[in-house]
């Protein structure tokens, strides 16, 4: 089959690899649905889906000990129950609409999603079994291409406030604008710092890099990019802005309901509804497999070079018997390339439930506040001083690097706490000290 598939013309072969990423990840939107409630049920003691997919074996089934048990499914069908009810749901739309933009603008929220899964590395590249599964196009602006593309799927939300021409969908199309624009330059930076240590904006490039000794001088583990410490810190970055970039709590405020009755998607029903949370789901999912790539090492399994591990252990007597199977996960490490990379990806759809479930949505001066004043000059420091390592490595050596690295770092640190202490001296006597005290120290006490 892989070699049907590539003696085929150049056009078709890359529509067929198109379609081997955007039909599963349509059918996989309903069970990360499923997990979402369940995972939710669980992390808040409540019951979860858990009804639908159960069956009771009758009277005349041939198996007599099975005869009136009921054999429970987890609830793992209602997600068709939910788009069956989707489907058959009364399509609704308001006179005063903008019929054209109306219907355009889930399709533009869904768009994204898949556009950016065509540079996604699904195998090596070198490997000719995963020839199909490599990007769709491997492009030199890989990157760039991501943010460019990351970015329009602001469009099909303002758009889709705009057209219900009601205010609240047009104020929650217009704070998922600013919200984007806020956290779309701290994430650049995180990508930049990325780009910078790797020396190519290709993201087959940066898994080969992530793939080197780790630090530089530990030829059995992986430099998993999350493993060093500039890259540590554009990871938390990049989480944190792709959790925004997705409206996902607590940046869920373009949808407040407490606020704006449902959002931007207040004027939708029926499968224009569900079009858009479709475009959500693949988002997050697609985002988290970026994640993966550029800082989980893509489709490795563990940060571990098998083979040099194996080698080093063969030497020790009593861990020889650890070596053919650190040779055998050497060889299953990219036979299964694939799985381990939706393996990630599902992982990163249960940090963002986790988080879903554990913080409460914050104001909008705090989300502002967290983009501007945080993420971005944390960001910025960080680019800088990734690019200080990648000149004093390249010219010196590793260790001089990282030695340039911790005296940065350092810099960064005195510079930031000597900042806020001359700022906090200036705001104290200008405005003098505030305190909030949420709840009495001493229950029951009152004051006199």
């Amino acid at each position: 089959m892989i070699e049907a598939i590539s003696n085929l013309d150049p056009l078709l072969q890359a529509l067929i690899r198109a379609l081997l990423f955007v039909v599963p990840t349509l059918l996989i939107v309903p069970g990360f649905i499923w997990w979402e409630r369940r995972l939710l049920s669980w992390m808040q003691d409540r019951w979860g889906p858990n009804r639908v997919a159960t069956f009771t074996f009758g009277k005349k089934f041939p198996m007599a000990g099975l005869r009136g048990k009921k054999l429970k499914l987890f609830g793992l069908l209602q997600p068709i129950a939910d788009g069956i009810k989707l489907f058959t749901k009364e399509d609704f739309t308001p006179k005063a609409v903008d019929i054209l933009i109306y219907f355009i603008a889930p399709a533009v929220a869904l768009f994204p999603a898949f556009a950016l899964g065509g540079t996604i590395p699904w195998g090596p590249t070198h490997d000719h079994a995963y020839m199909v599964l490599t990007p769709v196009a491997d492009v030199s602006i890989g990157v760039l291409y991501v943010m460019a593309v990351s970015s329009l799927g602001v469009y099909g939300i303002v758009l889709g406030g705009y057209a219900g021409n009601n205010k609240y969908s047009l104020l929650g199309g217009l704070r998922s604008s600013a919200q984007l624009i806020s956290y779309e330059l701290a994430m650049g930076m995180a990508l930049a710092a990325m780009v910078t240590a790797t020396g190519s904006l290709r993201m087959t490039e940066m898994v080969k890099a992530q793939e080197g000794p780790l630090w530089g001088f530990i030829p059995q583990l992986q430099n998993w990019f999350i493993l060093t410490p500039f890259g540590f810190i554009a990871a938390i970055i990049f989480g944190i802005c792709m959790v925004a970039e997705t409206n996902r709590a607590p940046f869920d405020l373009p949808e407040a309901e407490n606020e704006l009755i449902a959002g931007y998607h207040t004027e939708y029903s029926s499968m224009k509804f569900a079009v858009y949370f479709m475009g959500e789901y693949a988002a997050m999912f697609v985002f988290s497999l970026m994640f993966a790539a550029v800082f989980l090492g893509g489709y490795n399994l563990l940060p571990v070079n098998f083979h040099e591990l194996s080698a080093s252990v063969s030497h020790v007597a009593f861990l020889a018997w650890l070596s053919p199977i650190l040779d055998f996960l050497g060889e299953m490490n990219p036979t299964l390339a694939p799985l381990w990379f939706i393996g990630k990806g599902f992982f990163g759809i249960t940090i963002y439930i986790w988080i879903r479930a554990t913080l409460p949505r914050l104001r909008y001066d705090q989300l502002m506040n967290l983009g501007w004043k945080v993420l971005l000059p944390v960001g910025l420091a960080n680019f800088l001083i990734a690019a200080l390592w990648t000149m004093v490595t390249s010219t010196r050596d590793v260790k001089t690097g990282w030695l340039a690295w911790l005296a940065a770092f350092a810099g960064c640190f005195i510079l930031y706490h000597g900042l806020k202490r001359a700022f906090a001296k200036n705001l104290e006597s200008k405005y003098g000290k505030r305190t909030i005290r949420l709840v009495d120290q001493k229950p029951g006490a009152v004051e006199g």
